[in-house]
């Protein structure tokens, strides 16, 4: 069995990864490591911010470290909320917050340009070396009303292309087919497994 920490405290994203990957690894997260400083976000792009998590806890703890940077990209708000989409309501901003002042943002523009997708960028790292990168992306639009009680963050109010249902509204399997999470998630899996 192969073994992963994944550079978050966030369990929503740990239980995603853990079934994706399957029963060949063995998931921890850094909630069992709570001495562990938060990595300030500090880089513009998905990708750097997945880079700088990963080199940094990688430094840490003798394992494969694998961190994720993701979030919501709406052309309307010229790909806002982006690499900023955790906290686009401010540093402590609830999910519930974060959807609404997204929809605030929204109701000021065209209806018919509310294109958006999720993207996701994963980071490989061992020893502070950076082994490689995996990103997902899955296109959609945000819906005007929140609908749905899975998932988390902006699940409720993205319908991704060819379904008439939100990411919320999603079982966790039909989620994990088709997220970005899951695209870059088993493009790491298939690198991992070679």
């Amino acid at each position: 069995m192969r073994q992963l920490l994944l550079a978050t405290r966030n369990a929503h994203k740990t239980r995603e990864f853990a079934q994706i990957l399957g029963a060949e690894f063995d998931m921890r997260d850094l909630s069992s490591e709570p001495e562990t400083a938060p990595v300030e976000e500090t880089g513009v792009t998905f990708a750097e911010n997945a880079i700088l998590k990963a080199v940094a806890i990688s430094k840490q703890f003798p394992a494969l470290v694998v961190a994720d940077d993701s979030g919501l990209e709406v052309d309307a708000l010229a790909g806002a909320p982006g690499i900023y989409s955790a906290r686009y309501a401010g540093a402590r901003a609830s999910d519930a917050e974060n959807v609404a002042k997204l929809l605030v943002e929204l109701a000021r523009c065209d209806a018919s340009s509310w294109a958006a997708r999720f993207r996701c960028v994963l980071a490989l790292a061992r020893d502070g070396k950076v082994l490689g990168t995996f990103e997902g992306a899955v296109e959609g639009t945000i819906v005007r009303t929140p609908r749905g009680t899975g998932g988390f963050g902006y699940d409720p109010v993205f319908r991704p292309t060819g379904s008439t249902q939100t990411f919320a509204e999603l079982s966790s399997a039909e989620k994990n087919r088709i997220s970005h999470r899951a695209r870059a998630i088993q493009s790491l899996r298939a690198a991992l497994l070679a």
